[in-house]
């Protein structure tokens, strides 16, 4: 190729990659939002890690005011963890048996 069309071409290449960072950027306009509230969701969980005494304070509130709905809600609690944990503990368990021959 000669140097004139090898400029031309890598400005046509150009003017194509600035077109798709155009639609790029109004395509990811549409997750904006999602990820806006994954970010705040984030926050909110570092924030409960670095104040874990503003839940605890409300869980003994809670146990305080209403002992009997904080012992209901602790033992259903107390089951949808043990059967989590049973859930992920088959799942690991079927996962192994399908890799082994």
């Amino acid at each position: 190729m000669k140097h004139d069309e090898l400029v031309l071409r890598q400005q046509r290449l150009l003017v194509r990659s600035a077109q798709l960072r155009l639609v790029l950027s109004n395509q990811a306009q549409v997750l904006q939002r999602p990820f806006a509230l994954a970010d705040q969701a984030q926050s909110g969980l570092q924030w409960l890690y670095r104040n874990p005494q503003w839940p605890l304070g409300a869980l003994v509130l809670v146990v305080l005011v209403r002992p009997r709905r904080a012992i209901v809600w602790g033992g259903r609690l107390w089951w949808a963890w043990k059967t989590f944990r049973q859930t992920q503990k088959w799942l690991t368990k079927q996962s192994l048996q399908k890799l082994s021959p």
